[in-house]
């Protein structure tokens, strides 16, 4: 981030004061919100409203449609609230209607719903690399909390595919992972997604299979972070070419309409955040996404878009962007903030529903189930990926 710009966003010396005193307050402010915050009763209600009873998780704005996403997601809080039973459903759903039967042997389809023809079913048979390294990950480490071998097998089947259908060696950069089997190589670039790749499930396979290329991917990561953020904030896609590096696009490769950091970059900072402080990632990673933290010190509520110049557009992004940035703050030592941004959810929360929003989206719930938990510490990952759970300690 260009020291102009910082001082454009930022002027130390005139917020130092309020910093300090704020300072004061924020821990004991934080910890009166996280009480009244409690996202074990979130994820009940998350099921109750998001989750049918054969386990598909349903995304009432996407015409209720069903993604991989939503499966990989649902399938890791069940695991962190030790809840079997949604566990299983959840899988079964997903094996039987994305997987062809067999996680282990098809990469999931990303996109089922209601079809043009009137039949529900597949809508794209593509795959989505983050929610199937997800998936892997929710079974491997299923397998070891719940002492059941048979999730852990599935899982690091699923993590081979992972390996041999959607990581590329980019030329005069080194392994990344694509965002799905096709459709994201081209003649002359590449099309990658930042928000795709969590560094802790990455080591979390390079520990169990070392053999693969889950450590590689992960020593690069961050270097492609540093290569690719506008001005301190991460872009929801870039295309790379050998020479050219990293440049905002869509995913589709192209720049029109203009491409931005939002929905799916917001994850990044997440992902960063809830790296344990001893991951050697950490640090290389939070250092070049230093402007959102430089935002946050100014304003109420992130951003819900960042230009391609790296330039927030300042209309207030979903409340679940506060709920994301919330271990990207609390890593960054922004205390103020963190209380901000929980209290900015406090007064969203429906007390009827326990769901946030007045009208709650899947994609909001979500990001508050991670950004909470971690808060709360129901959940953390360890210095080499492995989940931590409240209930297995």
């Amino acid at each position: 981030m260009s020291f102009a710009i910082a001082k454009r966003i930022l002027r130390p010396n005139c917020i130092l004061g309020a910093i300090v005193h704020l300072g004061i307050l924020a821990t004991a402010l934080i910890a009166s919100a996280a009480a009244q915050t409690d996202s074990g009763r979130l994820w009940q209600a998350y099921a109750g409203r998001f989750i049918s009873q054969d386990g598909r998780v349903i995304d009432p704005l996407g015409g209720d449609r069903t993604t991989s996403e939503g499966q990989s997601y649902a399938l890791f809080f069940a695991l962190v609230n030790d809840d079997r039973a949604h566990f299983d459903k959840v899988l079964a759903w997903t094996t039987a209607n994305l997987g062809q039967g067999d996680l282990g042997q098809h990469l999931p389809a990303w996109s089922w719903g209601h079809g043009s023809d009137g039949a529900w079913g597949v809508m794209d048979a593509n795959s989505a690399s983050d929610s199937d390294l997800w998936i892997a990950y929710d079974l491997i480490e299923a397998g070891r909390l719940w002492k059941d071998p048979r999730y852990t097998a599935l899982g690091r089947r699923l993590a081979g595919l992972v390996a041999h259908r959607e990581i590329v060696n980019l030329p005069s950069f080194g392994p990344a992972l694509l965002p799905g089997a096709v459709g994201f190589k081209f003649p002359k670039f590449w099309v990658v997604n930042p928000s795709y790749t969590p560094v802790f499930l990455l080591n979390r396979l390079a520990a169990v299979d070392p053999a693969g290329p889950w450590a590689d991917v992960a020593a690069m990561f961050p270097t492609l972070i540093q290569r690719s953020v506008r001005n301190g904030f991460a872009m929801d896609w870039l295309c790379y070419a050998p020479g050219g590096g990293f440049s905002p696009c869509l995913a589709n490769g192209k720049t029109s309409p203009t491409p931005v950091g939002s929905y799916d970059a917001i994850r990044v900072y997440l992902w960063a955040g809830m790296l344990a402080d001893s991951n050697r990632s950490k640090s290389r990673l939070l250092s070049p996404l230093i402007g959102m933290n430089t935002y946050m010190l100014q304003h109420n509520a992130p951003p819900e878009k960042i230009g391609p110049d790296g330039i927030p557009i300042p209309t207030p992004g979903p409340v679940g962007f506060s709920a994301a940035l919330l271990p990207y703050l609390k890593s960054n030592l922004n205390e103020p903030a963190v209380a901000q941004q929980v209290g900015r959810l406090q007064s969203q929360l429906d007390e009827k529903s326990n769901l946030y929003g007045t009208s709650p989206t899947y994609y909001d719930q979500n990001l508050a189930l991670f950004g909470t938990g971690w808060l709360e510490k129901r959940f953390q990952f360890g210095s080499s990926g492995e989940l931590l759970v409240r209930w297995s300690r």
